[in-house]
């Protein structure tokens, strides 16, 4: 048998033909990334080549590396392997890769959603023979509503708490999630102030789009003026030094994994509303189909129930181990810890 176009080694998803890695975990010569996310685009690599609108978020999370950017479904060739990068709809920036050769052609989907945020470039299907798709929420049971109904419920939240003298805190991952909520909240309401760690990350993108403004919180920043406001703040400021100087406040988390209540309250999570940057189920099923590809490998998340079904459904479906992470990288994040004290 001959080699696949794509292997999964113990440093990441290598084409042997190109000498190339897609979002390796292990430091290689050269890698090709699909967006910002931590798990993803990792410090050691020697170059780094991505979307253009990745460029400066990666260089702000990993500092001086050499990096180039390419245009969506601009044609690039590796030791003759033809890769493009084509828009996920996952985040800013956000990339499926595709890779084709000798009339192969595979795309690895990195992260996705389907829904258009207004923020990440929307998601193309993109046409194939093997798709690498994530699980991150691959069971029936995550079932999204649209954004704007979701949206709704978190101004229609900061609005209460500010009329009973309450500070709304919003837990968002500071890349991504953070900049889609807050091109969504209702400035109306009050002010949004943001902790360091997202502040810093907002401002790299808002060179790339228009965001409403934010105030950071800073040492010397008068408490009493908070209050009734919203706060944005990364998941690690959650029972630290940091949070207990917004007192009187409610938490909220904005995840797909708040569609199950234990989740909330492991967290100690007074309020969570179900807002994911992945494909639901249906999202998943509905992308699959739309690439035509007849072989599907499977990773991060409900990775074996997913391919299990897939099968089921006629495909060439398998799993592979990553090191990726989907949401649970935003969950589990330290981002910002050092801000916190």
């Amino acid at each position: 048998m001959k080699n696949p176009l794509l292997e999964f080694t113990k440093k990441g998803i290598y084409c042997a033909a190109a000498d190339v890695y897609l979002d390796p975990w292990k430091p290689v010569d050269k890698a090709l990334i699909s967006h910002g996310h931590a798990d993803h685009s990792r410090w050691g690599h020697k170059k780094y080549i991505t979307h253009r609108l990745n460029v400066p978020i990666v260089k702000h999370r990993l500092g001086a590396i050499e990096i180039d950017g390419r245009e969506w479904g601009e044609s690039f060739r590796i030791n003759g392997v033809e890769f493009s990068f084509h828009p996920a709809g996952h985040i800013v920036g956000s990339s499926q890769i595709r890779v084709a050769h000798k009339g192969e052609v595979w795309v690895f989907s990195g992260d996705y959603k389907t829904e258009n945020d207004g923020i990440a470039t929307p998601y193309e299907a993109v046409k194939c023979h093997t798709f690498i798709t994530e699980c991150t929420f691959g069971l029936p049971a995550f079932k999204w509503k649209p954004q704007n109904e979701v949206m709704r419920e978190i101004n229609n939240w900061w609005a209460e708490n500010r009329q009973a003298g309450i500070t709304s805190v919003l837990f968002a991952y500071s890349l991504g999630k953070a900049q889609r909520l807050l091109s969504m909240l209702d400035t109306d309401i009050g002010t949004i102030y943001t902790h360091g760690a997202i502040e810093k990350m907002t401002s790299v993108i808002r060179d790339l789009l228009p965001l409403p403004p934010t105030e950071q919180i800073l040492p010397e920043t008068d408490r009493k003026a908070i209050r009734g406001n919203l706060v944005l703040a990364p998941p690690s400021a959650h029972g630290s030094p940091w949070i207990r100087k917004l007192v009187p406040y409610q938490t909220a988390s904005a995840s797909g994994w708040m569609t199950f209540r234990g989740a909330r309250r492991r967290r100690a999570i007074d309020k969570g509303f179900v807002l994911s940057d992945h494909c639901d189920w249906s999202g998943l099923l509905e992308s699959i189909r739309a690439t035509v590809a007849e072989k599907v490998i499977c990773t991060h998340g409900y990775s074996d129930i997913f391919a299990r079904y897939l099968r089921e459904e006629g495909y060439d479906a398998r799993t592979e181990e990553t090191q990726y992470e989907g949401e649970l990288a935003e969950l589990n994040s330290k981002e910002g810890k050092e801000e916190d004290t």
